[in-house]
């Protein structure tokens, strides 16, 4: 497979990029923590593909990018107020929140009867997604175990040759990973510290 290098700042970039999710393809592209690995969220064999590439373990599940608020009702089957809350505080940004899934949401993104989501804090994904008009399966673009990439040269380096494209949005600001939040328990737990330090979080809790 020849990986395309893509300018992220190209007027044609996001039509080529979402065309080639559309038909199922891997596009890495930049968000506000670090490099993302993104599928079409309604193409199973596009999402198996994530964990095929990244050595990823299928039990761990896919986070979904949504491109705003109105989206989680695609996805999502309550929105708990402790979610809101933090949704409302840190979306977009670098916190990811795991809710009860739809259950029109592919087993290839969560085999449990959750699904992480976040809305990134990054003009390329936001536009991207609008573009592909889903929400994207999105992993962060490294081999599982490594850690996170934050440039698309880095990115190339592990996955040329084995994605249909890479957008070069320059190096990610946040450079670490989104901290992920289970609203699904009472109380929520924090599942992974990352972007948004606990701190911060602990008072919607």
């Amino acid at each position: 497979m020849k990986t395309l290098f893509l300018d992220g700042s190209r007027p044609d970039t996001l039509d080529i990029a979402a065309d080639l999710l559309r038909r199922g393809e891997l596009v890495a592209f930049p968000t506000d923590t670090v490099y993302g690995l993104g599928a079409h969220s309604q193409l199973p064999q596009a999402i198996e593909q994530i964990y095929v590439v990244k050595g990823r373990r299928e039990a761990k599940g896919i986070p979904l990018l949504l491109a705003d608020m109105d989206s989680l009702t695609l996805v999502v089957t309550e929105v708990p107020e402790v979610a809101r809350r933090l949704a409302r505080a840190f979306w977009p940004g670098g916190l990811t929140l795991v809710l009860p899934k739809k259950p029109t949401v592919p087993a290839a993104v969560s085999r449990e009867p959750t699904v992480a989501v976040r809305i990134p804090d990054h003009p390329l994904p936001l536009a991207l997604i609008r573009k592909v008009g889903v929400p994207l399966a999105t992993s962060s673009a490294n081999r599982s175990g490594e850690p996170s990439l934050t440039t698309a040269q880095e990115v190339r380096a592990v996955f040329d040759g084995r994605i249909a494209a890479i957008i070069d949005g320059g190096e990610t600001p946040g450079g670490v990973a989104s901290t992920i939040v289970d609203c699904t328990t009472q109380p929520p737990r924090i599942l992974r510290v990352g972007a948004i330090p606990v701190e911060e979080i602990l008072p919607y809790l």
